[in-house]
Parts: structure tokens; sequence; C-alpha cells
């Protein structure tokens, strides 16, 4: 096999489930030494595809050839003997093995019965020597960071061989720096033979380490590209059918009279005194760098942590500070950072999420109205375009931008005068972040006043009527949207003046 003849081809891959096409004709072309990007929106088929690969589902038809071979995986074991591996984005690890027990978790070397405990530990070390990570084998993987226990399922995969890895979003938890070293990691595995293919929703990444990127929408691949030369706009057209220019739309709103006033708001330690307020139909965004008291700022607006001093007004109404349920009361909703730890129950359903913040609604003497949960929910299912199986389809079991769209659908069935999001298109693809743009559009036109905390310039310099900067806890200012640049923020963010 030569270096640009393709060491794995899919070829047609078919998959269904109940009610919905998974892969429909799906392929896929990977050769050695490259960093092979897979791409598209949530529910585009990329996850599947890689299961069928790995063997944890068995493709309805299509052909899978991989060094050669046509081979057709029944289940992961199967898969790891081709020399197929899959990192998925929740990490596999067990937390209280050392690091050479899970690395040779289930392939123990043995002696007269006795695990070879000495050669584990050695062999470990080596592996992990060679992906640049200084860990003892004998640590509690419990012990370790994200980044280093990546590096432990990298090293597993290696010792078993692996001569292809399936990496599914592997930066989502890391800082800049470990990415950094990641890259150096997978790098070195391609340079040794073994090629990657890559899943990331974060476009900065695709160009920084990507050979080549294949595009997936709808189950079906729609293209593959040679990252070199290839313009962003190009690949978001080709995932959504939309252009760069049509993902981040402003609208022309007519400002109103201001609904929220924060004066003077603080938090000891974490939020200097803060005063702002948000009209209808406006758009506040809230930049600052990490650990600049954005989210700080939102929950105590919201009472989520208590304020130790200053004051909050929705409508004129003053409200006591510390009590969200007096603050979802008044008409202020918070879409938190973390979905999955804060925004959503994920062992209840898509209708019991929907409705956690109208219950008083749909009760009657302290019972739920079913038929009334059924119809409040399945109304904001069809305005948000949530898929999900079914109503009483558990949370936890829904893509990523779903799951955001079941928090955003809560408070709308609340009715909200006013939203904080907090980082509302973290994690979510390009797809899902067009639906959410869209959405808050619909919302400012209608009166809402909207806050948004967002990292990625863009999205608040194409959002936003007015841009607030904060700095330790500070709001340093607060820019007109003909003011603000990506510049003159960051100068805010860094306490820098020209």
């Amino acid at each position: 096999m030569t270096a640009h003849e393709p060491l794995l081809q899919m070829r047609g891959i078919c998959k269904q489930f109940p009610g919905v096409l998974a892969l429909d004709e799906a392929e896929l072309e990977v050769i050695p030494g490259e960093v092979h990007v897979l791409l598209g929106e949530n529910g585009a088929g990329k996850s599947t595809l890689m299961k069928v690969l790995c063997g944890q589902y068995l493709a309805d038809s299509g052909s899978i050839t991989f060094a050669g071979e046509t081979i057709r995986p029944e289940n992961p074991i199967e898969a790891e003997r081709h020399g197929l591996a899959i990192i998925h984005q929740e990490l596999n690890l067990v937390p209280g093995l050392t690091v050479a027990e899970n690395i040779f978790l289930g392939h123990e070397p043995t002696a007269a019965g006795l695990i070879r405990g000495e050669l584990m530990h050695s062999v470990s070390r080596d592996l992990l020597r060679r992906l640049r990570c200084e860990v003892d084998p004998a640590t509690p993987v419990s012990d370790l960071s994200v980044a280093e226990q990546q590096l432990v399922e990298i090293a597993r995969a290696l010792r078993e061989n692996a001569r292809l890895l399936v990496m599914d979003e592997p930066t989502a938890a890391l800082s800049d720096k470990e990415i950094d070293a990641l890259f150096e990691v997978i790098r070195d595995l391609c340079a040794g033979g073994v090629p990657v293919i890559y899943i990331s929703h974060r476009m900065k990444e695709i160009f920084a380490i990507g050979d080549r990127v294949t595009v997936m929408r709808d189950g079906r691949t729609v293209g593959t590209r040679g990252v070199e030369g290839t313009e962003i706009g190009e690949l978001i057209h080709l995932m959504v059918g939309r252009t760069i220019a049509e993902q981040i739309p402003k609208r022309d709103v007519s400002v109103g009279e201001p609904i929220l006033e924060v004066e003077q708001l603080a938090r000891e330690g974490v939020l200097q005194p803060v005063s702002l307020s948000i009209s209808a139909g406006e758009i506040l965004g809230v930049a600052g760098l990490m650990g600049s008291g954005r989210t700080e700022l939102a929950r105590a607006i919201f009472g989520a942590d208590a304020a130790d001093s200053g004051t909050v007004r929705v409508d004129g109404q003053k409200l006591t500070g510390g009590r969200p349920g007096e603050s979802i009361a008044a008409g202020l909703g918070f879409i938190t950072e973390d979905r999955k730890q804060q925004g959503l129950v994920l062992q209840l359903s898509v209708a019991e999420n929907i409705t956690l913040t109208c219950l008083d609604e749909i009760s009657r003497f302290g019972v739920i109205d079913l038929g009334a949960e059924r119809a409040r929910s399945q109304g904001l299912v069809d305005r948000l375009r949530i898929r999900a199986a079914s109503l009483d389809q558990i949370s936890v079991d829904l893509s990523g931008g779903n799951q955001q769209k079941v928090v955003l659908a809560r408070w709308l069935a609340a009715r909200c005068r006013v939203l904080l999001f907090d980082e509302p298109t973290r994690g979510i693809d390009v797809g899902a972040k067009a639906e959410i743009y869209e959405l808050i559009g619909e919302l400012v036109e209608q009166g809402v006043a909207v806050l948004l905390i967002s990292s990625e310039m863009p999205e608040l310099l194409g959002l936003s009527d007015r841009i607030a900067v904060m700095h330790e806890g500070s709001l340093q200012g607060v820019l007109p949207r003909a003011e603000a640049t990506q510049e003159r923020i960051m100068e805010l963010a860094l306490q820098f003046t020209s």
C-alpha cells in the first residue's frame, strides 16, 4: 500500500433506526498518515458512521475495506483486532484503577496465573513516553487531568496495535496549552503511520490540525476537501446549505423602554459594583476573558448566587436577590453555561424538562394535567425544531444542540420578559447555532430583552446592539454597536489602552 492509496474505504453505508434513517449511502476514505476531519452538524451521522466502523453498530448495507481487506466488525472487540480504535468525548477509563491497569484492562499479561505487574508498568511507561507524557503508570486515573486521561486512552489504543484512531471532540475540556500538546501527539501518530479521524465542531482546529475534511449532512456524505486552500464559508455551506454571511443575522428591531435595570450589583471577591440596563428588543452582549466575572454577573442578576449589595429590577419590580423562584415569577430566565449539570434534569423526558418552569399553569390541585403538559411541550418542540423520537424521550439521549433547544423551550414556556444567555451555542454545531440565532432574533422582535454572554467574538459582534466588557469582576465599559470592534473589546478585556 502506497502513501496515497486509501487505508480505509467506507462505501454506501446505510443504517436505519426505528423512524430514523441515520446513514444514507454514506462514504469515507482515509489515506495513511493523514488527519482526516469529519465535520457536520449534530445529527448529521458522524458518530453513527464511526460506530459502524468500530463495531458498535452493524450497517444495514454498504462495504468497509481496511488495509485491502473487506471487513464487517460486529462488535468493538472484533474492530480492535483489525486495528480500529475510537476515543469518545466521554472517556472510558476506570477511575479507581491505575494508569497501567487501564492501559492493559482486559489484556493483562500473566505468568503462572499471576498478573505481570512489572511488565504492565514497563510497557505503559514506554507508550506514555512515546506520547510525551511522563505520568507514573502507578498513578490512579482519578488523579489525572482530562488531558492526561486522553493520553492514557491513546496509549491503550497503541498497546492494542491500533492502525487507525478515531477521536471524537477530543479538545472539549482542554486548555489552549493542552490542545497544542495534543496536536503534537496527533502529528507524531500520523508520522508513525497511524492516521487519525478527527471529529470537531471547532472550525479553527480543523485548519490547525486537519489535512482533509469530509462533510456530512442528514446522514449523507456531501463532500471531501483538502484543508489547505479551502475557505471556512465553503465548509459551512456544505454543512448546512447556508453561507457564512447567513449564520449570524442581525435583525433591525426598534428598542423600547428599559426592562432589566441593575444598579451597583456586587459580590465580595468575584463581582465589583456593576450597573447596566437592557431595553425591550435589545441584545446586550457581555464580553471578557475566562474569569472576568461574566457568569458571576448573570448568576447574581438571576439570584442563583445572592449578591452582597445592589438591586435588580424587572419592569420596575425590585427583586430581593438570592431567590431564583422570585426571578422566574418576575419574568427573568437564565440559560446556564453548563446545560448538562445545571440546565437540564437529564433523566427526565423532553416534555417534563420543558414544563418545569410552568408547572403551576398545567396543574390542578397539585396534580399535573398530562394533556396540558404534552400540548405545551409539543408546540415548543415544533417551534424550535427539536429532533426527538417523542416527547417521552429521555433528555440525556438527545444531541447537544437538541438538549440546548430543550433548555430554551423551558424558558419560552415561562414567557420570560428578560433572558440571560450564558454561552448559548457552546459545544453545538453551526446548524444548531444558526437556529438559536434565529430564535434570539424572533425573541427581540417580540420585545424580549436579552443579555448574551459569549466567548465567540463573531457571535457577540454579529448579534449585539451594545457590548459590555468585563475584567476581573469589574465592568470596564459598554460599547455601542458602531464602536464595537474585536480590537477595542480586547483592549478593555485586558485593561489595555493605547
